[in-house]
């Protein structure tokens, strides 16, 4: 029997929801691993909706679950319904939507808050020492959840201009974690704690290898569970 795998989304589209091709490339290498996947996403406002032909916010109004829908073909459930007790691991892909929605780190940084529903999914799946698997942005989630965690979100320095966001890796050390060095193509296994995470999109990388990237961040977390 395979693994089961929830995957957590932030609504759909990289500027306000879930970054699109990280979500695919999650499931695609979850379905490649034989795991049984359930998806979910908060039933909550997004912070804001972007334009994403002009890249600025509209006056809409969306909601994080009917969005997140779209990316799940319209099999989704509320966040709020996960059970830890039913599945062997959960994974949390990035996009602006996880730092808008799911926390608010875009607004707040390192001072932010974490959603109540996403921050009791990840103290369950932690206190029952299941892997947590998380992409791009979304290793700020542990940061800020599990102090002195180990997580990547690449270099902490802009190396070749590859690393635009490289600051975030300082502000996750003045978090009290410790932020381990990878690249696009490289995931990190914090083994006590059963946190894996992969930079994505933090580094400007040809599509292929954030897709490989992603890969290895998904057979480590199926390893662990």
């Amino acid at each position: 029997m395979g693994k089961r795998v929830a995957l957590v989304l932030a609504g759909c589209g990289v500027f306000d929801g879930s970054e699109i091709h990280e979500a695919s490339a999650a499931l695609v290498h979850l379905s490649r691993g034989g795991a049984e996947v359930k998806i979910f996403a908060p039933s909550i406002e997004q912070r804001d909706v972007v334009n994403h032909l002009k890249g600025s916010p509209t006056e809409e109004k969306r909601n994080v679950l009917v969005e997140s829908a779209r990316l799940a073909r319209g099999n989704i459930q509320d966040l709020a319904e996960l059970k830890a007790s039913e599945f062997d691991a959960v994974i949390f892909p990035g996009g602006f939507g996880v730092a808008k929605n799911l926390c608010s780190w875009a607004v707040d940084g390192k001072n932010c808050t974490v959603n109540e529903h996403v921050n009791s999914t990840l103290q369950a799946f932690h206190s029952a020492q299941k892997p947590i698997g998380l992409c791009c942005i979304s290793p700020v989630l542990a940061a800020k959840v599990f102090p002195g965690c180990e997580v990547t979100v690449g270099q902490d320095k802009n190396v070749d201009g590859r690393f635009p966001d490289a600051e975030t890796a300082s502000a996750i050390a003045e978090l009290g974690c410790k932020h381990i060095c990878k690249n696009v193509n490289e995931s990190h296994v914090d083994k006590a704690n059963k946190i894996v995470t992969t930079c994505a999109f933090m580094c400007k990388a040809p599509l292929h290898e954030i897709f490989d990237g992603i890969g290895t961040m998904v057979q480590e977390v199926l390893k662990l569970a």
